[in-house]
């Protein structure tokens, strides 16, 4: 091999290796942006149904990552009435407990789906009135 060929296979090894480079930069990319790209909800506050049947409204964030976080947390209560025996579903802001907790992390594995709550719905004006 004289030296002209032994430039050409070297040239040929670098641009080679240079293509793979560039293409594993590339796929590491858009890998890494389909990690970083959380759901955005459209609506204020989301239903989140978990695997034990709770099912908590809140401000969800980082659904479909590792670590959701529900802040402003609601749940419903059912209260009946002891003269009348009628059930009434009673909002719940979270919060009031003993240990007075101000987010809920969740396990995503236990999230069976989310939903928006929507703004002219019973849950969300019940919201409204708690938050005044």
């Amino acid at each position: 091999m004289n030296a002209n060929q032994q430039g050409v296979a070297v040239n040929s090894v670098v641009w080679t290796l240079a293509g793979i480079l560039l293409i594993a930069a590339i796929v590491y990319h858009f890998i890494h942006r389909i990690r970083e790209a959380s759901v955005r909800f459209e609506t204020p506050y989301q239903a989140v149904l978990l695997a034990n049947s709770s099912v908590y409204f809140g401000h969800l964030q980082d659904y479909g990552g590792h670590h959701p976080v529900l802040t402003d947390v609601f749940y419903i209560v059912q209260q009946t009435d002891a003269n009348t025996k009628q059930v009434n579903n009673v909002l719940v802001k979270r919060g009031k407990e003993l240990h007075a907790p101000d987010r809920m992390y969740i396990n995503p594995n236990e999230i069976i789906f989310v939903e928006p709550v929507g703004k002219d719905s019973k849950v969300a004006q019940l919201i409204a009135q708690a938050e005044h």
